[in-house]
């Protein structure tokens, strides 16, 4: 028997390894675990490269996360106030230029740009977003509705998802518990941005994460959306996640061939993350050797060689 198809679809790439994303980022909504296995990567573009050979992966996709909160609040202030300052857009511009060309260089990554309705929204962040992937070879786009304070129907974002439905581009969103009463990406969050936009490939991160009791439903409404495991499979058991058996029961039921393999590298090991998906309770061979690349391949329309 050959070998399946390893495509992992969440994969950051820093540009550095003292990236602030790397150390700053903290996973809180499942509760308390014990023997959750970190990756202790950096996450460079040597990193990625490495793991990728040595755990046998053909493609893994980048996902540009542009977390500019930390730094939003007086650019932004300043620009609404038609004061001069503010490079966050340009910022956003050149992060997003950066992994294009690192995917150029290296074609076995896929790049999925970042955006942000704060930063680069409406038709200025559409147009840029065309050019990314007309010019640029951008296949998709990432968002983080929580770091990024936006729920996904924020008007400021309809070009943009215009754009991807038009293009055919993917929409990589983390879904989640947020701290507060604003929900920003809990399943049913997304109910509105797939009505509006029901051509939309909305790829769905860590199936509804702290919010997992919304996703069958979600996935019965929404058809033509589509989700990743990563990070949720490491914290199986812990008291605000499912347990193996239910994981493996929320995969059925949505239908394993809408379900991709995510590592959300380098929080997490890519080759682990492949022993988790093997691990868990009731699915066949084939659908674990879809869930690990093949439906990535073809749901996201990824080619598959080097």
């Amino acid at each position: 028997m050959t070998d399946p198809l390893l495509v992992d679809v969440h994969v950051h790439v820093m540009p550095t390894a003292d990236d602030p994303i790397r150390d700053g980022y903290e996973i809180w909504e499942y509760g308390a675990k014990d023997g959750v296995v970190f990756c202790d990567d950096r996450g460079t573009l040597d990193d990625v490269l490495a793991a990728m050979d040595a755990a046998g992966f053909a493609r893994v996709v980048a996902a540009n996360m542009f977390a500019a909160d930390v730094v939003r609040e007086e650019p932004i202030a300043a620009e609404a106030a038609g004061l001069e300052g503010g490079s966050l857009p340009d910022r956003l511009r050149d992060f997003n230029r950066w992994i294009c060309d690192v995917a150029r260089e290296h074609p076995s990554i896929t790049p999925f740009v970042a955006a942000d309705p704060h930063v680069l929204g409406g038709e200025a962040g559409a147009a840029h977003l065309r050019e990314m992937a007309e010019d640029h070879g951008a296949r998709g786009i990432k968002i983080h509705p929580i770091v990024q304070r936006f729920f996904p129907d924020d008007p400021r974002m309809a070009a943009i998802f215009g754009v991807c439905e038009e293009l055919g581009l993917t929409v990589l969103s983390h879904s989640g518990l947020a701290r507060g009463p604003e929900q920003w990406a809990e399943p049913n969050a997304f109910g509105p941005l797939l009505q509006a936009f029901p051509r939309l490939t909305l790829l769905m991160a860590h199936l509804g994460g702290g919010s997992w009791t919304q996703t069958r439903a979600f996935a019965e409404a929404f058809p033509m959306a589509t989700f990743d495991l990563c990070e949720i499979i490491e914290w199986t058991g812990a008291p605000n996640a499912p347990t193996d058996d239910d994981l493996g029961t929320l995969i059925a039921d949505i239908g394993p061939e809408r379900v991709t393999m995510g590592s959300d590298y380098p929080w997490y090991d890519l080759a682990h993350t492949v022993e988790r998906v093997m691990s868990v309770p009731g699915l066949s061979e084939e659908q674990r050797e879809g869930i690990l690349g093949a439906n990535a391949a073809r749901l996201l329309d990824l080619p598959t060689g080097a």
